[in-house]
């Protein structure tokens, strides 16, 4: 159902968010890192675990086939949910995984499919909105963003449907939705040459599909085969894959299903423009923004091309409109801003990568770096964290001057675990340990020299609107992701609320402009993990 709601006083968001400073988890109260420490040294939690197995804190540790949630702000999702719903029409099913697979039609199907966030967004641009951002949290679902809403809140607020507590579950000041899809691949076990660029066994070894009848109608559904969700089923059951960030990210752009692993090409290994270089091609400035490497699978999806999502040196020259090994004569136009992670990163060998890589910083080669910099002759104004420099106020410097200039800006920050540095559930910078790894430790300097993903945000926005521009932006929250592969609630939720507070940032951007009417902002996730919240009431700290 479609909320509109029409308060303009921006008072009374301000005044929300001081009642949820003041309920039970004001800063400094740390109980959520006990949480973890206690259930890493235990091996079980009474609040919650990661998989299939109650007993066992962990039991999985990788991506699952829940549906995820969309949240809207400015459009709506009728057109593509309900009645709507693909997966009540056998032709629009065949359409997206080339087959009808096994179990997959749903006649009464209310959730849409991954690939509409693409036609969403591609409506939005030929409606002629003037801003469109897409707000990634990768690897987020519905379990762990109400654990994160309610440790925020101080609340159990919900058990199902969209929820609050979040300032992007919250937000009343433009036109919002919520729904939530299907992100099943097209397939999984494709295999590819990345020297050549070519997909050497076409489909795959498993198709993918949904089976709502085991995997559950809604996120907050329990699901009658918890092992399907997983990508097994029980004997003489249907069993699908589980995507991973490359395919889904792929869908959220170009609007098609493809294979794990691919990057903007299809089952066969056919490019697909994106969102954003339609975008582009109307006249829009656009960019990424992540606070994992910068060429990493979500971001990479924003505009490269790559049949491999771990070729890393030669997504980032896609991004940068150098010549690639997928565009070897005629490189691409290149995003307008890109910022993320990886800086000080070092590889000697990378088979990963074929047999053009780059010894040296795997995520973006020296020399392509160089080549990117304004004053060597490139487009961008880069920076990159240097020592006992503010990182923050260093990358919003840049982006002042690009955006007075008309030039481009290349942001490259990072440490040593190749993320920006987590600020866990509250608020600070001690991780507590994860399933097989010690706690991330950060130095003065981490701090310091780094910006935060709201920072890097604005950065963005600077540099996309300089000249008042139209732009698509995508704003990726790629440590919820690793947080989860490290069964690391902790983390989790503290990865959540950095992506809440870009979020934050950019509707506080548009409100100051008085721009909702003319823009477009999706939040939502590429794909979920398995945490299981079982005591909700244990992240109130009550």
């Amino acid at each position: 159902m479609f909320v509109c709601f029409q308060i303009r006083c921006g008072w009374l968001l301000a005044l929300a968010g001081l009642c949820v400073s003041l309920g039970g988890t004001a800063a400094g109260d740390d109980f959520v890192r006990q949480m973890q420490i206690d259930a890493v040294a235990k091996g079980q939690a009474a609040w919650g675990h990661w998989g299939i197995n109650p007993d066992r804190y962990s039991s999985h540790r990788t991506h699952s086939n829940r549906l995820i949630p969309v949240y809207t702000f400015g459009a709506k999702l009728t057109d593509y949910t309900g009645t709507n719903s693909a997966y009540r029409d056998p032709k629009l099913i065949e359409r997206l995984y080339g087959q009808l697979p096994a179990s997959t039609l749903n006649p009464t199907a209310a959730y849409c499919d991954q690939t509409d966030i693409y036609y969403l967004q591609r409506a939005a641009l030929e409606a002629g909105k003037k801003y469109i951002v897409l707000i990634v949290f990768d690897g987020l679902d519905w379990d762990t963003t109400r654990a994160a809403a309610i440790y925020s809140s101080g609340k159990v607020g919900y058990d199902s449907e969209r929820g609050n507590g979040l300032h992007f579950l919250d937000y009343q000041l433009a036109p919002t939705d919520f729904g939530y899809f299907v992100t099943s691949p097209h397939n999984d076990g494709t295999k590819v040459d990345v020297n050549g660029q070519v997909v050497t066994n076409v489909g795959g070894k498993r198709g993918g599909g949904y089976d709502a009848r085991l995997g559950g109608a809604t996120p907050w559904s329990a699901p009658s085969d918890a092992g399907y969700l997983l990508g097994q089923s029980l004997p003489g059951s249907t069993a699908h894959p589980y995507t991973d960030s490359a395919s889904s990210a792929t869908s959220l752009t170009c609007g098609i299903k493809t294979y794990n692993d691919a990057i903007n090409v299809d089952y066969r290994g056919r490019q697909f423009k994106s969102i954003a270089h339609l975008a582009q091609q109307k006249g829009y400035r656009v960019g990424t923004v992540t606070s994992v490497p910068l060429s990493h699978a979500t971001p990479a999806a924003a505009y490269a091309h790559n049949v491999w999502r771990s070729d890393y040196q030669d997504i980032a020259r896609d991004m940068l409109g150098l010549r690639s090994v997928s565009h070897k004569e005629t490189p691409q136009a290149g995003l307008d801003v890109v910022i993320g992670t990886g800086w000080g990163a070092k590889r000697k060998e990378d088979s990963e990568q074929g047999t053009n890589f780059v010894p040296g910083n795997p995520f973006l080669a020296e020399a392509d770096m160089a080549a990117a910099d304004v004053g060597q002759g490139g487009k961008y104004r880069v920076v990159q964290r240097q020592a006992d420099v503010d990182g923050a106020a260093a990358l919003a410097k840049s982006a002042n001057e690009a955006a007075a200039k008309g030039e481009r800006l290349l942001g490259f920050f990072g440490t040593a675990a190749e993320h920006l540095p987590y600020a866990t559930a509250d608020g600070g910078y001690e991780p507590a340990p994860s399933i097989g790894a010690a706690a991330e430790q950060y130095s003065d300097a981490d701090l310091k020299e780094n910006p935060r993903l709201k920072d890097m945000a604005a950065a963005a926005l600077t540099v996309l609107s300089a000249g008042d521009k139209p732009f698509w932006l995508m704003i990726e929250a790629g440590d919820v992701d690793w947080a989860c592969h490290a069964n690391n609630i902790d983390n989790a939720i503290g990865a959540i609320r950095s992506g809440d507070d870009a979020f934050r940032t950019v509707a506080q951007w548009l409100e100051k402009r008085n721009a909702w009417k003319d823009a477009v902002v999706i939040v939502t996730a590429d794909h979920g993990h398995y945490f299981v919240l079982r005591d909700p009431k244990a992240f109130t700290g009550r």
